[in-house]
């Protein structure tokens, strides 16, 4: 509109130029009068009649130009409305609340029905007014609609004196102005179903690892052994080509497929049933051979899918394998995981992982052992062992550990007993550590292997030479970092392969009594008295110990319960409920009780005794958190379970933290997810 003005303006300028000449013309002759009246009365005669030819002229072309410019305004305007009304992308206007004002004939192609006046969110519910643009913002959604997948863009528009009649904008000189919201609407379906079509087709990489190969052949018959062999390897052949995969076995224990992704839901829904099938193998050997399986996805090239697949192998590998990990890109989906990893019975890898830490360690002046945040007994006494090798080698070391948890009370108040006569303290706090470190130390991380479930991850951080020794099952986060990982999960604890460790170190450092008490109790506590996880390897470990100076009798004394204890645990057990006949749950209030966590961790254990029971789990209250112990004995994998909430560990043991959630509600959310994942299979 106020173009249209400027023009006008322009344009009645122009008209008005003649007039202006005329007066000046009459003034210039009047003052030729006095001088020369012939000459004078001939120039305004001449004015006279310039001025009767301009105003005629003035009348005419006026009218003509407004005829041209409504013309023009008119033709201007029905060429927009029909550009609107054809333009080949649906189109459509509504008010600040969503009611439709004026769209067109594409948009009525694509909603099939007469919907002036109604309002844009109920023809598509993935559009309503909070989600409208605000402030001039263009936004963007993506909705479906009738099989039909839509790009939508949404902006602002201001359109003044504007109404909407019988579909056609028309002017409305009551209204001085409305912002309005418009939509444009991109069909993306069939370029959506070429890019689904293109993902389907994709490769997918995949490897699959016997785990037990050696475990399995090394009792059976020459014959046996190659008719399993022959039998799995069929198994494996025929599952594959049911996927249409090519796959090549590149050494006599492992094999590379490669298959089109729209394969791995079907993969993926039926549980990779290749694990089970192929652990039910059974032509008289006592051992049932179980597969590893990684898959690498999404990757942005066939070498990136391979590495995922190598990746996705190494977790399955490192959560004691039968199992299949997908890896598509940061995400990962777990598997099976439904028997106990087998002990290897070699220790060459032990042995080299020894020698590999005792030259790492020669190459650093100052060595921190750190273990997990509520340190346990294993973790205390894989520290110790740690911090014994440490000093043989005449190297400054420090724990960084809370000393104060009651759950290692026994062993700190030992080591400060033995160590009486001497100044320097072992433990040091995160604050201290953080002050000591320095370019020459080196950071030994002992019993996890999650970066925030260690006692100080912002050392993490700080120093770039690191170890890990670990006996849990990994998840999703690990310490990346580490030059030397040594993560068992078959063994029974972290104690047992430090043992291990310190048999092969040259030098073989002396334990003191309490540092082989403390590992010693370790063994025991994680194995449950050697009832969980305990084989070969871990009995001669024990023996180890035992040799080192560990006292038996001294360990039991050391973690003998008072009374208060015993009582609480056995209120616990007393009042657990009995889950589909075959799961134990109990819950535990442990604000002002010292220790509770590891109070509830014996609960849980004493409950595996009852028939029928193939998982128990305990749940603690404590400082607005809910901690939750889950145990098994064979039958049941709780580190799955537990990682559900968060948590993790092992095939027997495991655990997890919840937050912001009552006593009861954590209970009821146990119990929502065992039953589900018993109706899944995957318990």
């Amino acid at each position: 509109m106020k173009r249209e003005k400027n023009i006008s303006r322009r344009v009645a300028l122009n008209l008005w130029l003649p007039i202006i000449v005329v007066v000046f013309i009459l003034v210039a002759a009047l003052g030729v009068i006095e001088v020369n009246p012939g000459l004078g009365y001939t120039i305004l005669v001449g004015d006279v009649i310039y001025l009767i030819a301009a105003v005629l002229c003035y009348e005419y072309t006026e009218k003509m130009i407004s005829k041209e410019f409504l013309a023009a305004g008119f033709e201007q305007s029905q060429i927009q409305k029909q550009i609107l009304k054809e333009l080949p992308v649906p189109y459509v206007m509504t008010d600040q609340d969503g009611t439709i004002i004026w769209h067109n004939e594409q948009f009525s192609e694509i909603v099939g029905q007469k919907i002036t006046k109604k309002s844009i969110t109920q023809i598509f519910p993935g559009l309503y007014k909070k989600v409208f643009p605000q402030d001039g913002q263009m936004k963007e959604y993506c909705i479906t609609h009738e099989e039909h997948k839509y790009h939508v863009e949404c902006r602002n528009m201001v359109f003044k004196n504007l109404e909407q009649t019988e579909g056609e904008i028309q002017e409305d000189k009551e209204t001085q102005g409305d912002i309005l919201q418009v939509f444009y609407f991109f069909d993306e379906t069939q370029l959506i179903g070429y890019k689904e079509e293109s993902r389907k087709k994709s490769l997918v990489a995949g490897l699959i690892y016997i785990d037990n190969y050696e475990e399995v052949l090394e009792n059976m018959e020459e014959v046996r052994q190659s008719l399993l062999l022959a039998l799995v390897e069929r198994k494996i052949m025929k599952y594959m080509q049911g996927l249409d995969a090519i796959i090549k076995g590149f050494e006599k224990d492992k094999f590379l497929f490669v298959f089109e992704e729209e394969k791995l839901e079907q993969l993926m829904e039926s549980k990779f049933s290749i694990l089970d099938e192929v652990r039910l193998i059974n032509i008289g050997n006592e051992l049932s051979m179980t597969l590893s399986i990684g898959v690498g996805v999404n990757g942005g090239s066939y070498t990136e899918n391979y590495e995922s697949a190598r990746v996705a192998m190494d977790l399955a590998l490192g959560r004691g394998g039968d199992q299949a990990v997908v890896r598509d890109g940061d995400a990962i989906s777990y598997y099976g995981g439904k028997t106990q990893k087998v002990e290897k019975s070699t220790r060459v890898k032990a042995r080299v992982k020894a020698h590999a830490l005792r030259e790492i360690m020669l190459t650093h002046d100052k060595i921190f052992v750190m273990g997990h945040k509520n340190p346990d007994a294993d973790c205390v006494g894989a520290a110790l062992g740690i911090y014994r090798l440490s000093k043989a080698l005449n190297k400054s070391t420090y724990i960084v550990m809370d000393k104060d948890c009651p759950a290692i009370e026994p062993i700190v108040d030992g080591i400060y007993r033995e160590r009486a006569d001497e100044e320097e303290d072992i433990f040091v706090t995160n604050e201290e550590a953080m002050l000591l470190k320095d370019k020459s130390a080196m950071l030994i991380v002992v019993d996890v292997n999650v970066p925030a479930m260690t006692e100080c991850p912002e050392l993490l951080k700080s120093i770039s030479t690191i170890v890990v020794l670990d006996h849990h099952r990994q998840s999703n986060e690990t310490i990346k970092n580490a030059v030397v990982s040594y993560v068992e999960p078959y063994a029974s604890s972290t104690c047992e392969m430090v043992a291990e460790i310190l048999q092969y170190i040259v030098d073989k450092p002396k334990l003191k009594n309490i540092e082989a008490d403390a590992m010693y109790s370790g063994i025991l506590v994680d194995t449950d008295n050697f009832v969980i996880k305990a084989g070969v390897r871990t009995f001669e470990a024990a023996a180890y110990l035992r040799r080192a100076g560990a006292d038996v009798t001294r360990v039991r004394k050391m973690f003998r319960e008072d009374m208060e204890h015993c009582r609480i645990r056995t209120a616990i057990i007393n009042k657990a409920e009995i889950y589909m006949d075959e799961f134990a749950i109990s819950t535990f209030d442990g604000e002002n009780v010292s220790g509770a966590t590891v109070v509830g961790a014996k609960a849980a254990n004493a409950l595996l005794n009852i028939q029928g029971i193939r998982g128990s789990f305990v749940l603690t209250a404590l400082q607005d958190c809910i901690y939750v112990s889950a145990r098994s004995i064979d039958e049941l994998n709780v580190q799955v379970i537990m990682e559900k909430f968060g948590g993790g560990g092992h095939l027997t043991m495991a655990a997890a933290q919840l937050k912001d959630v009552s006593l009861s509600d954590a209970a009821e959310m146990l119990k929502h997810t065992l039953r589900k994942m018993h109706e899944d299979g995957d318990i």
